[in-house]
């Protein structure tokens, strides 16, 4: 069976303008256009939509959902099995939150006494599976999972107070790192300063601290675009400023 752009777009919940758009760049185009100039898609092409929508669902942008799904490599089955793994963890984080708010409606009623540590753990936990999604994989292999489940428990169970001292130090981390650009040194003040907080706000997750891991933490930053995207929100080359401002922090260079 063939639909047309009309009826695709009602089936999978989406406009026509967003299906002539996916066509525009090369991320769903239609099985066929026929005499009347009309687009008609397939089974292969509404298959292909629907692994599109899970990508959207999962706030992956369209440049990257391009980049994957016409990359020769895509493994179809194996994305969806991603999505899966994702989608639990977003449900099990949701459950979470409803739990904790739960507790918090109980609590302002008399009905349950909360502790600190209740009122944070939902976040907590997200911060936890977040840095899975994103750097698990690569971490664990270049840290070894005793020391990557290790970092996880000592955030799980952080106090009320480093949680929120450690989501200061991380803007405050940033901010620094976007002054000492304008200064384009790495030997700058500002540039040691944020090595010198990168180091502290490391500690509120590390167990064990050593320079040689943190300089390899570094090194990784710069090559990993997952880590570079991360540190480069404060300005372009942001990570690979911090990167030589640790280096030289920790006297490697």
């Amino acid at each position: 069976m063939e639909y047309t752009i009309s009826k695709l777009a009602k089936l999978a919940g989406v406009s026509t303008r967003t299906l002539r758009y996916y066509d525009e760049i090369n991320l769903l185009k239609p099985a066929r256009i026929n005499s009347s100039g009309y687009r008609l898609y397939g089974q292969k092409e509404i298959d292909r939509l629907q692994q599109i929508r899970f990508f959207r669902e999962l706030d992956v942008d369209l440049d990257t959902i391009v980049s994957i799904m016409n990359n020769p490599q895509f493994d179809k089955t194996e994305a969806l099995q991603q999505h899966y793994a994702q989608l639990v963890h977003k449900r099990i984080h949701l459950d979470n939150l409803i739990q904790t708010l739960e507790k918090t409606i109980a609590h302002e009623k008399g009905e349950y006494t909360m502790t600190n540590e209740e009122k944070f753990q939902a976040f907590k936990e997200k911060l936890v599976t977040e840095n899975e999604e994103k750097y698990g994989e690569e971490i664990r292999r270049n840290y070894g999972d005793k020391t990557v489940d290790a970092s996880n428990a000592k955030l799980r169970g952080m106090s009320e107070e480093d949680y929120t001292a450690m989501q200061a130090l991380e803007k405050e981390l940033l901010g620094l790192l976007q002054q000492a650009l304008t200064l384009g040194d790495p030997h700058s003040h500002l540039a040691q300063e944020a090595a010198a907080k990168h180091k502290e706000w490391l500690m509120y997750s590390w167990v064990d601290y050593s320079a040689e891991a943190h300089a390899g933490l570094a090194e990784m930053y710069v090559a990993d675009e997952r880590f570079k995207a991360y540190y480069d929100r404060a300005g372009e080359g942001a990570a690979e400023l911090l990167r030589e401002a640790i280096l030289i922090f920790l006297g490697k260079k």
